[in-house]
C-alpha cells in the first residue's frame, strides 16, 4: 500500500480538477486486496487529450453521482470521544455531495469496499428508513434523552436531501417526541424545515451550527464545490436567527495557510449574520483524507503545498495526523497554541458564547410505536 504520511499521486488523470468535484481520484482504501497504480503508456488520457486541444478540464462533465437506498437495522450513534460534545448522532447519509477533500469522514467509505476519494461524493448511501429506525429507539423501554447531534459526520442537508426528505422525516420524529438536538450544516436547504426547527427553538429543543470555512467564493468553489457559497450561509444564519432559532458557527477546519488567515473576519461575518456561538477545529487528516488532501494541494495551490503540510506536521508532532484523544481536534505546539488564542480573543471581542447551549430534556415523551394510530389522550 503507499504511504499515507509522504505519498502524494502521481500526474495522472486522478489530478485533474474536474467542476463540482472536490476530486475524482479513485484512491484505494486501505482494506483493499488489490492496488492499482496508473502508468502512462504514451497514448494519454481523456484529460491530457482535452489539455492538448487547449481545453479546460472543467468543461467536461464530472462523474455522475448515484444514491443507494439502505435499511438500516439502527440509527443511532454512540459517542465514546472526550473531545466531542454529544453522546448520540443521526447520520440520514453515508458520504456526501458537497466534496469538501478535506472530509475526515471519507474513510468510513472504506467499510463499503468503496473509494475515499471519488466514490465518497458520487456514490451515496440514503438510509431510507432512518425516521423508522428512531421511533422505534425512542420508543424502546428504559430510553432516555441524551445529547443527540444530527449530521456530525456528513451533511444530513446535502443535495439527495431535497428530493428524499430523510431529515425531515428524522426531525418529525424529535418534533413529536420533543426530543433536543443539534445539527450542523454547509447546507441552507435547512431553512426548509424551519416549521419544524423553529417551534422546538422556542421549546429550548435546538440548536444549529453553520460551518462556514472561509468567505471567499473563489476557495470554496475549489475547497467545497457543492456546498452552499458563504454568502448563502450567511444568509441561512440570519434566517434561522430572525426565526428565533439559536444558532451558531463553525469556522472548520482551519487550514494554514489556506483559510487560517480569515479566522477572524469569518467570526465577525458570521456574528454580523446572527451567531451567537462558535467553535473552530483544526485540519484532520485521517488516513485516505491525507493523500487526497494533499493531491488537492497540489492541484490548485502548488506554491503553497508544502508550506501547508509542514505546518500540519508540526502541530501534528511531525505527523500528518494525530488521532489521540485531547489533541486530535486542536493540535499541538506553537502555531496550534497562537490560533486557538487568536480565536478566543475574537470570540471574547465579539461577545461570542463559548459555552454549549445546554437544551431542554425535560420535555421528551416517547413518540407512539405506529403514528397512524394516535393516542387516547
Amino acid at each position: 500500500m503507499p504511504n499515507r504520511e509522504t505519498d502524494t499521486p502521481a500526474p495522472t488523470e486522478a489530478n485533474v480538477a474536474r467542476k463540482g468535484r472536490g476530486t475524482v481520484w479513485a484512491i484505494e482504501h486501505r482494506f483493499a486486496q488489490r492496488v492499482r497504480e496508473a502508468f502512462d503508456d504514451g497514448w494519454g488520457t481523456p484529460a491530457v487529450a482535452a489539455a492538448d486541444r487547449d481545453e479546460s478540464p472543467d468543461e467536461e462533465p464530472g462523474p455522475a453521482t448515484q444514491v443507494i437506498e439502505e435499511h438500516v437495522k439502527t440509527i443511532l450513534a454512540g459517542n465514546d470521544s472526550p473531545d466531542i460534545g454529544f453522546d448520540l448522532s443521526i447520520n440520514p447519509y453515508r458520504g456526501c455531495e458537497h466534496g469538501c477533500s478535506y472530509c475526515y469522514a471519507r474513510p468510513t467509505h472504506s467499510y463499503l469496499n468503496l473509494s475515499p476519494g471519488i466514490d465518497f461524493e458520487t456514490r451515496i448511501v440514503a438510509k431510507v428508513n432512518a425516521a423508522e429506525r428512531l421511533r422505534e429507539a425512542l420508543c424502546s423501554p428504559g430510553y432516555v434523552p441524551l445529547d443527540l447531534n444530527l449530521g456530525s459526520a456528513t451533511d444530513a442537508y446535502q443535495p439527495a436531501e431535497r428530493r428524499l426528505r430523510i431529515t425531515r422525516s428524522v426531525i418529525e420524529v424529535l418534533s413529536e417526541a420533543r426530543h433536543p438536538f443539534s445539527l450542523i450544516t454547509k447546507s441552507s436547504l435547512v431553512e426548509r424545515d424551519l416549521d419544524l426547527i423553529a417551534p422546538m427553538a422556542g421549546r429550548g429543543l435546538v440548536a444549529v451550527y453553520v460551518s462556514i470555512t472561509t468567505l471567499d467564493p473563489a476557495l470554496a468553489r475549489r475547497l467545497e464545490p457543492r456546498a452552499a457559497a458563504p454568502h448563502r450561509r450567511l444568509r441561512t444564519l440570519r434566517t434561522l436567527a430572525d426565526a428565533g432559532v439559536p444558532v451558531g458557527v463553525s469556522v472548520s477546519p482551519l487550514i494554514p495557510f489556506v483559510n487560517e488567515p480569515e479566522l477572524e473576519r469569518v467570526l465577525e461575518a458570521a456574528h454580523e449574520a446572527g451567531a451567537r456561538r462558535a467553535f473552530s477545529i483544526v485540519l484532520r487528516l485521517p488516513w485516505e483524507v491525507n493523500p487526497i488532501f494533499q493531491q488537492w494541494l497540489q492541484q490548485h495551490l502548488p506554491e503553497r503545498a508544502a508550506r501547508v503540510m509542514a505546518r500540519v506536521r508540526e502541530m501534528r508532532g511531525g505527523r500528518a495526523y494525530d488521532a489521540r484523544f485531547g489533541t486530535r481536534m486542536t493540535g499541538q505546539g506553537t502555531w496550534a497554541q497562537l490560533v486557538r488564542q487568536r480565536f478566543e480573543k475574537a470570540c471574547a471581542r465579539l461577545g461570542y458564547s463559548r459555552e454549549r447551549l445546554a437544551l431542554d430534556r425535560t420535555q421528551f415523551r416517547p413518540p407512539p410505536l405506529n403514528p397512524a394510530q394516535g393516542t387516547l389522550f
